[in-house]
């Protein structure tokens, strides 16, 4: 009856121990971020000349335990119906899909730098000042490899790296509910400064 009972307590043991682990080991996963990216840029300040619809699909990766993230995209880009009226001169087929210069582009950040802090997230991230604005969130910032059509694009000849914050942010209902990009120069010379918008999608 005794060894019965010294059984049962070292299974129990070793049970909750294995729970510990798991769960500790969970608590320092990564937590994975998805969504897509549907926007526009600017028409005068983007080379060439916008605007461009941006289309695309989007992952980030938190790891815990460095602190760090990962984040990729992968967008399509081309030419918008306001384009083809203010620069087609004269007229474009707008059903030719050479008129619209299609092209795609794959922006990797890896081991960026990750900031929680209430304050520098709402100085640093636009989505702060939307209507309604967005209270809670992080935000990324590190220097961005872009491709375009699966090479070096022509603002980045040499694969130059570009300046990219990311926010993810959202509000009391869905806690993250919107994500943001930023570039800098070089690749802000073809996708503008402005924030370019998307959603988030799902979260585990």
């Amino acid at each position: 009856m005794g060894n019965k009972s010294f059984y049962c307590a070292a299974r129990a043991t070793v049970v909750v121990f294995a729970l510990s682990i798991s769960a500790f080991a969970q608590n320092r996963e990564a937590v994975h971020f998805r969504g897509i990216i549907n926007d526009f840029t600017p028409a005068t300040t983007v080379k060439p000349g916008g605007p461009w619809d941006l289309h695309g699909v989007w992952r980030l990766d938190l790891k815990r335990e460095s602190g760090t993230a990962d984040f990729s995209a992968a967008l399509t880009m081309e030419n918008s119906d306001y384009w083809l009226v203010i620069n087609s001169d004269p007229p474009a087929d707008p059903d030719s899909p050479a008129t619209r210069t299609p092209h795609t582009h794959h922006i990797a950040l890896k081991d960026a730098q990750v900031t929680r802090d209430p304050i520098a997230v709402s100085s640093g991230c636009p989505t702060a000042s939307y209507k309604p604005p967005t209270t809670t969130g992080f935000m990324v910032t590190g220097m961005a490899s872009i491709t375009g059509n699966g090479g070096y694009p022509p603002f980045a000849p040499e694969g130059q790296l570009s300046p990219l914050t990311v926010c993810v942010t959202g509000g009391a209902q869905v806690e993250s509910s919107n994500i943001t990009l930023v570039f800098g120069a070089p690749a802000s010379g073809h996708f503008g400064s402005q924030p370019i918008n998307g959603a988030v999608r799902d979260r585990k």
